[in-house]
Parts: structure tokens; sequence; C-alpha cells
């Protein structure tokens, strides 16, 4: 979490790690942020509404309800479970270390399902012609053991450059060991990593 500005009305920035910690189902209802009304009222234009007023109340906003919360989060870790099970193709460079890319503060491992998902990323990267060296490693081992490796908070990117096939798995509790998940408190009301 960032704080930005002084005083007691600073205004304090969600994380986005807060998003995908509410994936997993490791979030509490008090960390849950309130649906964006503004995005659910009718627009203005010059002081005039742009859609009709109806004649009855205005239909409910069409923020996820809590059945469609509960169905995403079974569908995550049912996609993760499946990933766990599964040996993906990890590229690796030419000293064998693990491609990897930061973004956001986060550190995050290149795995793809497929060698088909690789290609797609090298075309992607305008590296087609380059050869690719991998290894075939199982989900559960990368995340279990290859984002602590890595001595920074580090998640795994499945399937990059795969329009819109893509799946991040960030480094929160549920996904990672707690030991490196950022999303879980060090000890004794520390903040967490």
């Amino acid at each position: 979490m960032t704080e930005q500005g002084d005083g007691p009305k600073a205004h304090i920035r969600r994380s986005v790690l807060d998003d995908y910690a509410e994936m997993t189902g490791a979030g509490t209802a008090e960390q849950h942020a309130p649906p964006n009304i503004a995005s659910c009222s009718p627009s203005l234009d010059g002081g005039a509404l742009t859609a009709p007023v109806p004649a009855s109340p205005p239909s409910p906003c069409p923020c996820p309800d809590e059945d469609d919360i509960a169905r995403t989060r079974r569908e995550f870790r049912a996609l993760l479970g499946a990933f766990r099970r599964t040996p993906v193709l990890v590229p690796v460079d030419e000293d064998e270390a693990p491609l990897t890319a930061d973004h956001g503060g986060i550190r995050w491992l290149y795995a793809f399902s497929d060698e088909s998902a690789l290609a797609r990323f090298a075309i992607a990267r305008g590296e087609a012609a380059h050869e690719w060296p991998y290894r075939r490693v199982l989900g559960a081992r990368l995340l279990d053991a290859g984002v602590g490796a890595t001595g920074v908070p580090c998640g795994v990117a499945l399937d990059v450059g795969s329009d819109g096939d893509g799946v991040l798995f960030p480094p929160v509790a549920g996904i990672v060991p707690d030991a490196v998940a950022v999303d879980v408190r060090t000890g004794h009301g520390e903040e967490p990593r």
C-alpha cells in the first residue's frame, strides 16, 4: 500500500496485489473496495441526461455480485490446481537461468503451456528466428521453489503473448508459499512484504 499526501486525510492507494489476493479468496470482507457507483450512474452532458429517465426505479448496478465473485474464485482455484499438476515450458538463457521480466515491482517468471505458446511469445518479441532453449518444469515446483529462489517478490506469467489466453499467478498467499507471499504479515503486526 502506498500513502500519498500528508495529514489525516492522506489518500491511501489500494495495491493491485489486493485484487489478486481476493481472487484466491484470501481477502476479507473488510478489504473489499466499495463498487464505483459513478460507473453505474447515468452520464451528464451539459447538465442534461444523455439517456432517458426510466419510469420505474433504475436497475441495480452491473457490478459483480457475490455469486459471480464466488464463481470466479472457484474457476481460478481450478485453473491454479491444473497449473500445479501440469509440466510447463520455462525458457532459459545461456546460463540456464529462467527468463523473467520485472513489472509493477514484481518479477515474473515466464512459463508456457506448450511450444506453440512459446513460439507466439517469440514472434510477439520479434525474435522468432532466435532459438529458445527451455526446461520442462512442473507448475507446482515453479510456484513452490522457483519464485522463492529469485529473492524478490515473484510470480509466474503463463502464456504471455497468447492473445488473452495468458494467466498471472501473483506472489500472494494461496498461490505461492506463505514465506514468499507479499500479502502475508511477517510477524507481530508487521506490514505485509
